[in-house]
Parts: C-alpha cells; structure tokens; sequence
C-alpha cells in the first residue's frame, strides 16, 4: 500500500499531525530534509510528514522531494488559513476544491492586470473528501462539530491581515469566491499537477479572518483549535485516500522479465 504524504509550514501544524500517528521512525533524505513515517492510530494508514516552512517556493520543492522519495498516493498540505467571507466560522475547516496563486498578472500603464494561475483538486480525491464530510464520522467526538466548506483557497506570499489594504482590495476583486487565503497551497498543487496529477489536497482550518483581528484570535488559541480539526479531516482523508491509491513499485527494486524453460525448452540469451 502506498502511503499518504502530509506537509505542513508551522510547527503547530507538524505537532497536530504526529500526535495521531504510531510506530514513528525517522527517514534523512540524502539532501538532509527529515521526514517522520508512522501509521495512523487505529487505522492501516502508513503516513509520510514532513516540516517545509512557509510559502509556495518551499513547500513546492519540499513536496516534490517527498513525491520522489516516496511514490505516494496522494499528498495533503494541512495547517491554518484565514477565512475571507464572514458565513466561515474559526475553527471551521476549509477544503480546497482548487487553488489560485494570486500573485501572477503584469504591471501596465493602465494598472495591474490579474494572470492567476489556477489548479483544480482531483475529482476522486474531492469525492472522497465530500463524502467524509456528508457522513460525519470524520469527527469523531469533536464537539461541537467544525463546519467542513469546500471551494477555493488563495495562495499567495503574504499574510493578509486587513480588509483595507491593497492586497486586500485586489482579493476581493479578482478572487471573491475564494474562501480563505494561505501560502503554500499553490506550491503543493503545482508540484502534484507535475507528477502525473498525483492527488493534492489542501486542508485548513480557520484560525482567524484576514481583516485585522489576528493578534486577538490569536491570542485567543485559534490557531491550535483550527489546526486540530483540520488535521483531524485530514487524516480521516488520508486513510480514504491511501486504500484508493495506485500501486506503485518501489524505487529501489526496478520491474525485470524472467524467462523459464521447462523440459526440453531452450531460451536464447540475448546481448546488446
């Protein structure tokens, strides 16, 4: 069985995730990049973490490390978001259905104009996604349940903490439907989109709402309620996700022919 890969930018957010892992064990890539590998308490789930610091740069090349190493069968980025429509609650759990890198467009005379680059999640891995959230059972004894939204998730380099500034202004523009903004997001989706579509799916939980109040929220322990219910969906996913996967051959041992004779038969050898 394949494993599933989570990434994640904060170390808040890497500590929600191992908390529900078993039988951890380290694996050093040869560059030097540590990754923790364990099961999933109380599942079969054999699951991949790793710590790749904020923004897209980072994360991307971090995730497509991991997908070389590991041959995945899906990659999950989980961690905290703030929430851009006032309907999303803290502490709800955001589920991208595709990602926008917002920071793309060129400078004219006439102004900025918007280029966003757009990657949607997989049909199966948002299926698998809707129905955990139409069941419930993802939850487990979470109480009160987290509100579960899907739609878009803007990614950009920037924390956005106001409902005035430019960045703020251009969001609401260009990006309305969006549901929260982060900034790694994009990264993971580009590196997944370049591996085959390996499924990538961007799992957050709202911290605060991008319009000033975060140092409040904050204060407030948002960002570890957020981040455990997000990374609660996001294991419930990934033991979904790892019984879906393909089955991929190991990296280490390559697919060989083996010719039998039986009998009298004879096999020729053949030199290049």
């Amino acid at each position: 069985m394949s494993p599933v890969v989570i990434l994640t930018a904060l170390d808040l957010e890497y500590q929600a995730v191992r908390e529900r892992l078993a039988d951890l064990r380290l694996h050093r890539h040869s560059q030097g990049t540590l990754f923790e590998m364990g099961r999933l308490g109380g599942g079969r789930c054999q699951l991949v973490l790793a710590h790749v610091g904020k923004g897209n740069l980072s994360a991307a090349v971090l995730a497509e490390r991991a997908i070389a190493e590991f041959r995945p069968a899906a990659l999950l980025f989980v961690g905290v978001a703030g929430a851009l429509h006032a309907h999303i609650a803290l502490g709800d759990v955001v589920v991208a259905t595709h990602v926008y890198a917002f920071h793309g467009g060129t400078s004219e005379d006439g102004g900025f104009k918007s280029r966003p680059r757009v990657w949607e999640t997989s049909h199966a891995a948002d299926q698998i996604a809707q129905h955990l959230h139409r069941t419930g059972t993802w939850a487990g004894d979470l109480n009160p349940r987290p509100q579960v939204h899907f739609g878009p998730i803007a990614a950009g380099e920037v924390v956005l903490n106001s409902r005035l500034s430019a960045h703020a202004h251009w969001i609401r523009e260009h990006y309305n439907d969006a549901r929260a903004i982060e900034m790694e997001g994009a990264g993971v989706a580009q590196a997944g989109h370049l591996n085959r579509a390996l499924p990538v799916v961007v799992v957050r939980g709202i911290s605060d709402r991008a319009d000033g109040t975060k140092e409040a929220t904050d204060r407030e322990q948002w960002q570890p309620r957020a981040v455990a219910h997000a990374a609660t969906f996001a294991a419930a996913l990934a033991e979904e996700l790892s019984t879906e996967g393909p089955t991929t051959r190991s990296s280490t041992m390559p697919e060989t022919n083996t010719n039998i004779a039986k009998g009298n038969a004879h096999v020729p050898a053949f030199r290049s």
